[in-house]
């Protein structure tokens, strides 16, 4: 059974990790997705405030900036238009491979048929403003998959391992005494709880934490949630009361970092490194403002000179002001450059869009491009993400598939696998676009060296020995991410050469009876002629 007191005090323990990082997160919404950073910094906004916070947000640049590398992340590692992974036992036969090829493919439409793409999105901007993010898999009732963003500001993570991915998360969630008993049932909560039910008051508030942890004992192939690897457990903060207590065959949660923090769980994100320019720029625009506003209006100098009275004295249209002169009442040029406030603009908008990539990743005005132009962008493109896509590989991607997989196949939704597959370690291999974009090398120099070879073969057509064009064309097949379906199996190509073979052989056998009929008629009139 769950020890509630550890977890209470684990805990506090990790709310003290955290704490120091979160200002740096909340500021980073605050400038861009203020909504995203709720619960941030020891506070819960209320509608209002982030309404008050997204009007003081002068410049669009980082949040437009933002949804450009957010979204140019999703497409290039999670694309809904296109199968993103297949799954890799090693040296399997034409049978396992296409049984890998086909529950692939299941998993594939079942994830992008539930809520995942959504979610993936939003996940994305927490990645790009904190650094990290939180996504809950798990089975929906109804059957499928079912996804969760679950809030930066409700969750603290720990890893069981130095220098290891996440695998531990604590989520504090304020219920209300309705939603308790809904979840957990009258007889599984407190008294306290309990009695507020029973009193009808529905909407008071507790504090629930869900804790997920690697169980240090656990037992193998375990089927009771008690017994499974990663333990889960529902506590009342307050009251330190169990609600529930089960398990997970794998951790249900991706948490992927950007950058992290030394000695920390936690990470940072681009926006981190755009913060001072998105400040300046934000201070800019409000003097431009206040500086537009003196243009529009104008200002005026005025003397107080017994007939006038500037503290009374009313500019507008149709309004007749008295003076002793002329000279008691002139309007005042005002100082300010508009030109420097605009070349500042500038800069620092550039520089934002450096910083969060999208100066490179959005398309870009103009002529329509060349085809090298195109193969230049887009090998710049991987160069600019790859780093951070290796890591999101390993943190988000590696442990997706394997929840996914996990859950379609204890629910039979992917079949019985091959008996030789049985208790065979599979491996994730990436076929999205920027796996692709990272192949596309190996591609170009097959190509390169192909071209080479057939020039060089007019010379000298022994040199085509050293090349195997046929694992070639597979090679070449798997980088590109051609669909399994589409390529022969060994056994298909041998009966279509056996096949093509004997056609042949029946050919020259057809071919060597016409010429030998063809010889004797020949030979016959010969005779003919001669007698």
């Amino acid at each position: 059974m769950a020890d509630v007191q550890a977890v209470i005090r684990r805990l506090g323990a990790l709310k003290a990790i955290r704490q120091p990082l979160e200002q740096g997160w909340s500021e980073c919404f605050d400038y861009s997705f203020p909504e995203r950073g709720n619960g941030l910094n020891g506070s819960v906004a209320l509608p209002s405030d982030v309404q008050y916070k997204k009007v003081r947000i002068l410049d669009d640049t980082a949040s437009d900036s933002a949804r450009i590398l957010s979204s140019s992340i999703v497409s290039g590692t999670t694309p809904a238009n296109s199968l993103w992974f297949g799954l890799d036992a090693g040296q399997e036969s034409d049978e396992e491979n296409r049984w890998l090829d086909d529950a692939a493919r299941l998993m594939f439409d079942n994830i992008h048929g539930s809520n995942f793409d959504a979610a993936a999105f939003e996940c994305m901007v927490d990645m790009v403003g904190a650094g990290w993010f939180v996504l809950y898999i798990d089975e929906d009732k109804e059957g499928g998959y079912h996804f969760e963003q679950w809030p930066l500001g409700q969750c603290y993570v720990s890893s069981s391992k130095q220098g290891g991915i996440v695998d531990t998360i604590y989520r504090e969630v304020e219920m209300t005494v309705e939603q308790i008993v809904s979840d957990y049932g009258i007889d599984k909560v407190s008294a306290k709880v309990a009695e507020a039910y029973r009193n009808e008051k529905l909407d008071q508030k507790f504090m629930v934490v869900h804790a997920i942890y690697p169980r240090q004992v656990h037992a193998v192939n375990g089927r009771m949630a008690k017994n499974l690897p990663f333990a889960s457990c529902h506590i009342e903060v307050e009251t330190k009361h169990l609600l529930r207590e089960s398990g997970y065959h794998e951790f249900p949660c991706a948490i992927p970092r950007w950058m992290l923090v030394p000695g920390s769980p936690y990470a940072t994100g681009p926006m981190a490194n755009a913060l001072g320019s998105i400040r300046s720029i934000n201070d800019i625009k409000a003097m431009e403002l206040m500086n537009l506003d003196m243009a529009a209006a104008g200002m005026y100098v005025a003397e107080d000179d017994g007939v006038l009275n500037p503290r009374a004295v009313k500019i507008g249209p149709r309004k007749v002001i008295v003076a002793n002169s002329v000279e008691s009442i002139k309007p005042l040029a005002p100082a300010g450059d508009f030109n420097v406030v605009f070349s500042a603009e500038e800069r620092l908008q550039a520089a934002i869009r450096k910083a969060l990539l999208a100066d490179q990743l959005q398309p870009q005005d103009g002529p329509a491009m060349t085809a090298t132009e195109v193969h230049v962008r887009v090998q710049l493109i991987r160069q600019l993400l790859g780093p951070i896509y290796g890591r999101l590989q390993a943190e988000y991607l590696q442990p997706l598939v394997t929840r996914c997989f996990g859950i379609a196949y204890r629910a039979g939704i992917l079949g019985q696998a091959p008996q030789s597959l049985q208790n065979r370690v599979f491996t994730v291999k990436y076929l999205g676009p920027l796996a692709r974009a990272q192949r596309l090398e190996d591609v170009t120099a097959m190509d390169r060296f192909e071209t080479t070879l057939m020039s060089e073969s007019q010379a000298d057509p022994t040199v085509l020995d050293i090349y195997d064009f046929e694992e070639a064309a597979k090679q070449r097949a798997k980088f590109l991410g051609v669909p399994q379906s589409l390529l022969r199996s060994d056994d298909q190509v041998a009966k279509l050469r056996d096949s093509r073979k004997a056609v042949q052989q029946q050919q020259q056998q057809q071919a060597a009876g016409q010429q030998m009929q063809q010889s004797l008629g020949e030979a016959a009139i010969q005779r003919l002629a001669a007698a």
